[in-house]
């Protein structure tokens, strides 16, 4: 059976047909898959193309499709507003990159009802165009390493678990989780893969929430000197210091809460100086400094000048 024609007997098990009612019943139940959704029987379809095909070539494989499924108050008509695709396309394309390490283009190849379901797959060179399609699509690609790390970091978030070891992933989701919460859409992710295997997760309200705790910040301050050379001074009280003369030298932007006590120091470009600052990071869950910030406490004790080329 198709799945439109699954499609059809759940539509009218939802719209209450008494007589289709008990007769898709009793089907679902003699068949066992009363509890299949869409994605599992194309899953299962795949699947058997694949063992077809590999009858006859056992190195065969099948084109990778990733689906985007959206959810929300507006997705019922099956359609993809162009200020959703804006949005959410590009960052979700950047997300599966990092994830994969590498840069992974995605085209978009249809968009079908069942809310709203963006097609997808992944950009490939091209191929001997006297091969099969299902010839061209490397074993494993960079979007299926891609799609297996993003699911497992989204199963992660949905279930609220400590998500440390993909800190470099967090970026990227977190652009989308805004993204989705912005127009009130949740994410299914679906990803068939060249060996007929089927990946998927969700990014739902709960799991974004929790992506806007982990992303909440704390002061973490400690004192420290600062020494150098003076390369920038502004009324507005910030100084940029210079830990040494190599270009590639460490510079410190220290902020003097009143200016008026850097414009009574009166230094000078060039100057050494020695100060004392408060070193603050705002550090979020995932220990990701997302901002710092120096600022001047007062002098430090003399030290020995720095040694300047000749």
């Amino acid at each position: 059976m198709t799945g439109d024609n699954w499609r059809e007997r759940r539509r009218a098990l939802q719209e209450g047909d008494p007589a289709e009612t008990r007769r898709a019943a009793r089907l679902l139940d003699m068949l066992g898959t009363e509890d299949r959704d869409d994605e599992e029987i194309e899953a299962e379809h795949r699947a058997s193309r694949l063992a077809a095909a590999r009858e006859y070539a056992p190195d065969a494989r099948l084109d990778e499709e990733l689906q985007l499924r959206l959810t929300g108050p507006d997705t019922d008509g099956g359609g993809l507003r162009f200020q959703w695709g804006d949005a959410l396309l590009e960052p979700v394309e950047h997300m599966i990159s990092v994830a994969a390490g590498t840069p992974v283009q995605l085209e978009l190849t249809g968009i079908s009802a069942g809310s709203t379901v963006v097609h997808a797959r992944p950009v490939t060179a091209p191929t001997d165009s006297s091969q099969p399609d299902a010839l061209g699509a490397p074993a494993t690609s960079a979007a299926a390493m891609g799609l297996g790390t993003l699911t497992t970091l989204l199963d992660a978030v949905e279930s609220e678990h400590d998500i440390r070891e993909w800190a470099r992933l967090f970026d990227a989701v977190e652009a989308v989780s805004r993204a989705l919460s912005r127009y009130e859409l949740d994410l299914g992710v679906t990803w068939y893969d060249a060996e007929g295997r089927m990946r998927r997760a969700r990014l739902t309200e709960r799991g974004r929430r929790y992506v806007k705790r982990l992303r909440e910040t704390k002061d973490r301050d400690q004192e420290i000197t600062i020494s150098g050379r003076v390369t920038e001074l502004r009324e507005s009280g910030l100084v940029k210091v210079k830990t040494g003369t190599a270009k590639n030298s460490p510079a410190y932007d220290v902020r003097f809460e009143d200016p008026g006590e850097l414009l009574r120091m009166r230094p000078g470009l060039g100057d050494n100086v020695h100060f004392r600052v408060r070193f603050r990071q705002q550090l979020d869950s995932m220990g990701i400094a997302r901002s710092t910030e120096y600022t001047y406490i007062g002098p430090a004790a003399e030290q020995t000048s720095l040694p300047l080329e000749p």
